[in-house]
């Protein structure tokens, strides 16, 4: 899903947001370990609206929720700066990758947009390009890994490198074959710019993104593909007859697909994270399965196996890392319906849908330049609780 950043408006106001609280979706040990241990989500920040609360009021809402990892898709002053002393990890992005591969301008960004908000704002990773190897243009394809590198030694260079790494991400679709997931395979003709990413993210350490949507398999062919299978649902699950492990969801088995394929090109070395997944709530007459209802079952169930710290079949006891998208419907996304309602909120605070948690009002926040962000909105929440906001972020 190709995301663009634009400036945010600071006069929306964001009226009562209710807070869904997680624990009524877990068990009483699942929510005990939720509290006890990191929680390997986080959310996709999407700004393309003209109608979205200013970020001081989004910082004080995480800081309440305890989340703690937001992607953005570009490094917004705005949003960084609201965030600083909040201990909120950062990936922020870049897509200009003509200018990246000339040293100069890559040093020139990393000083100018990383390196001022740190270690206030705790920015881990910068992402290159967005789906640049699933697109078109062969310029791009042919300057990703050169504008990676570039970025990279700008880090060293500036001794940003052992706190900050650099990766981008990617659609599933560069992948040839997903099933079963022990054959995953990248496309063939792509095989000439992801070996050289390969080696470079087995090198520097950086984890190798994926943007996946079982929505998109589910909507081109609802006829063939299970409802239950890629919503998290009960479900026979699918068996890999050549590992003879079982796959009761498609996620899980597309991430062990991307697995199988790097393995196939001599890695067995980089973790795989789920950048972007989600749901749309609603989508145009021809996007089948684009409902409320659809989209609280996934997003619900998706987040109890992570509060669980479960893995996939092929790699159990590494708990899946995922940032959702996204936390708001964004009226400004081109396309079709569904692009503009991914969101777990509407801008003026409300809920999309509620998927079984109990609310709790948030407080507005004031927007004025006396604003802290170190405060936190009215109510306390325990650390173990999490709330539906994974839809804003991701």
């Amino acid at each position: 899903m190709e995301l663009r950043a634009i400036v945010l408006s600071s006069s929306s106001s964001f009226l009562q947001l209710p807070l869904l609280l997680l624990p009524l979706l877990l068990s009483a040990n699942d929510a005990a370990s939720a509290a006890t241990a990191p929680l390997k989500f986080g959310i996709n920040y999407g700004q393309i609206a003209n109608n979205l609360p200013h970020p001081t009021q989004v910082s004080g809402l995480l800081q309440s929720l305890s989340v703690n990892r937001v992607k953005l898709y570009d490094a917004d002053p705005a949003v960084l700066s609201a965030f600083a002393g909040t201990g909120v990890e950062f990936i922020v992005g870049n897509e200009d990758l003509h200018n990246l591969t000339d040293a100069r301008k890559a040093r020139a960004w990393v000083a100018q947009h990383v390196q001022p908000f740190l270690p206030a704002t705790r920015i881990t990773c910068v992402t290159v390009g967005n789906e640049v190897l699933s697109g078109k243009d062969t310029s791009a394809m042919q300057s990703l890994l050169p504008a990676m590198q570039s970025v990279h030694q700008a880090l060293v260079d500036l001794g940003l490198s052992s706190k900050v790494n650099v990766s981008t991400a990617h659609s599933v679709n560069i992948l040839a074959t997903s099933y079963p997931p022990s054959a995953g395979a990248f496309r063939e003709d792509l095989a000439q710019y992801i070996q050289p990413l390969l080696n470079f993210h087995a090198e520097v350490g950086s984890p190798f993104l994926i943007n996946a949507y079982p929505f998109f398999a589910y909507k081109a062919s609802p006829g063939s593909v299970s409802l239950p299978y890629v919503l998290f649902e009960p479900n026979p699950g699918v068996l890999d007859p050549n590992t003879n492990l079982t796959y009761d969801n498609m996620l899980y088995a597309q991430i062990d697909a991307v697995y199988a394929a790097m393995k196939a090109m001599g890695h067995a070395d980089i973790t795989v994270r789920i950048s972007e997944t989600g749901w749309p709530s609603r989508g145009d007459t021809d996007e089948v399965g684009a409902t409320v209802q659809n989209a609280a079952a996934y997003n619900g169930n998706l987040m109890k196996r992570i509060a669980a710290g479960q893995g996939t079949p092929l790699k159990p006891d590494v708990p899946v890392d995922v940032f959702v998208f996204a936390l708001f419907n964004e009226d400004m996304k081109p396309g079709q319906a569904s692009e503009r309602n991914y969101g777990l909120f509407y801008p003026n605070g409300t809920p999309v849908y509620n998927i079984g948690f109990d609310g709790a009002s948030l407080s507005p926040s004031p927007t004025t330049s006396t604003f802290s962000s170190s405060s936190k909105p009215t109510g306390t929440f325990p650390v173990g609780v999490v709330v539906l906001l994974f839809a804003l972020f991701l």
